[in-house]
């Protein structure tokens, strides 16, 4: 089983790793001089994709966060829909989810 501390140490491991690679995506967003149009379309096609990683890496920090708040409330561990438990299997593979399986399925 593991400990609360334990997956708190994980998810802010993940947490810094996330927020790393959306500097880096940003970074490298800004980082686009190309005169030629044939290079400036295809850095187009590629801000696309690193936006999209952005965006999901922003979605990700927010769960992280709130699951972060969760533990510092007491409340970690339980879904915030229905107020059950929440299997240690599925916080092991999703530590940052707030809900249940059943109430999981509901939201998909």
């Amino acid at each position: 089983m593991t400990t609360l501390a334990e997956r708190r140490a994980k998810l802010e491991a993940r947490l810094k790793e996330l927020e790393e690679r959306r500097e880096n995506i940003s970074d490298e967003l800004v980082s686009h001089d190309s005169a030629d149009w044939d290079e400036l379309a295809i850095e187009r096609e590629e801000d696309e994709v690193l936006e999209d990683m952005g965006n999901a890496a922003n979605q990700e920090i927010r769960m992280i966060q709130a699951a972060l708040a969760r533990m510092d409330e007491g409340e970690y561990g339980y879904c915030v829909e229905c107020g059950a438990k929440i299997a240690e299997e599925r916080l092991t593979i999703l530590p940052a989810t707030p809900f249940c399986a059943s109430c999981a399925a509901k939201h998909s």
